[in-house]
């Protein structure tokens, strides 16, 4: 029983570890996306699907 104490007591302090690393890397700027923004006029524009409420409304006018 004695051995689940330990094994939890260390993945805490894994996990603890790790937080902490992720709170340094987003401070320094790790996560930043400088490129994206730079080619986001290249990529095309997404064309919006109608609902589908818009779309029974329109099979029913024509018909």
């Amino acid at each position: 029983m004695s051995i689940i104490y330990m094994l939890l007591a260390i993945s805490v302090v894994v996990a603890i570890i790790f937080f902490i690393a992720f709170i340094i890397s987003v401070k320094k700027g790790q996560y930043d996306d400088m490129y994206t923004p730079s080619v986001r006029m290249l990529f095309d524009d997404e064309l919006v699907k109608p609902d589908s409420k818009e779309k029974s409304d329109s099979k029913e006018k024509s018909h």
